[in-house]
């Protein structure tokens, strides 16, 4: 596979999302052959423990682009990798559709289905097993016609186990890539600027001008989050230089 996204400068810089926020995996995967083949997009929490698995579906025709979606939930340096590997079920559904219906190596086409599902049938829930065993049954009776064998493992509830959870045969890798998560306030926000020793600043005869503090700009927040701001950005309260200085 290569060119895994977000990657910034190969992984020296973190890609950044916020707590959330649903994030674009990508890769362009391939394999020699003419075997189907498949990815997924895995989330790494702050811990070090695989997050989430999403399955990544191609896009772009004819480009062998995949992508995937995944979701941060906390705040912390998260990271991501992408597995690829081969799909023996679908590169089995693809000859199958074609050979079974043209009568082209009907019992070895169906036997090799059969063994597929009694793989699938070894592992996974227990409650979701039993339909991998049925179909491996109907694909084994050579009583039925072959377009019903075929049909048990090819409709129905078979194909949808095995989206959710394939077969995944030679499986690679790619580094694990760093991903940081900030609180929902980074990605965006209404900043009101303030400087503090003009608000509240006041003249008095006797002593001339007084600059304004961070106690008057405090008793102006309510009247700025009214106003739809949700951030206050202070300029420099002290003295920068010599040169012009305000204040000691």
């Amino acid at each position: 596979m290569t060119k895994i996204t977000p990657v910034r400068e190969g992984g020296r810089w973190p890609a950044k999302a916020v707590v959330g926020e649903a994030v674009p995996v990508g890769a362009t995967v391939f394999k020699e052959g003419h075997d189907a083949v498949g990815a997924t997009a895995v989330l790494i929490g702050p811990d070090g423990k695989a997050h989430s698995a999403v399955r990544m579906h191609p896009v772009g025709q004819g480009l062998d682009r995949w992508e995937a979606w995944v979701v941060p939930d906390a705040v912390g340096r998260w990271q991501f990798r992408v597995e690829a590997w081969a799909d023996p079920y679908a590169t089995w559904l693809h000859d199958a559709a074609i050979k079974v219906p043209a009568g082209i190596d009907v019992e070895l086409m169906l036997t090799a289905g059969a063994a597929l599902m009694d793989q699938a049938a070894g592992r996974g829930p227990a409650a979701q097993r039993e339909p991998f065993r049925t179909a491996a049954a109907v694909l084994r009776d050579t009583k039925l016609p072959p377009a019903v064998r075929l049909a048990a493992a090819a409709e129905g509830t078979v194909p949808a186990l095995l989206q959710a959870n394939p077969l995944r045969q030679q499986v690679t890798k790619s580094a694990a890539y760093p991903l940081q998560v900030d609180r929902e306030r980074a990605l965006v926000g209404a900043w009101y600027e303030v400087f503090p020793r003009s608000v509240g600043a006041a003249f008095k005869p006797s002593t001339g001008w007084q600059s304004g503090t961070l106690r008057t700009c405090a008793a102006g927040l309510d009247r700025i989050a009214a106003m739809g701001f949700d951030v206050v950005y202070l300029t420099p309260v002290h003295p920068i230089g010599t040169t012009f200085r305000k204040g000691r």
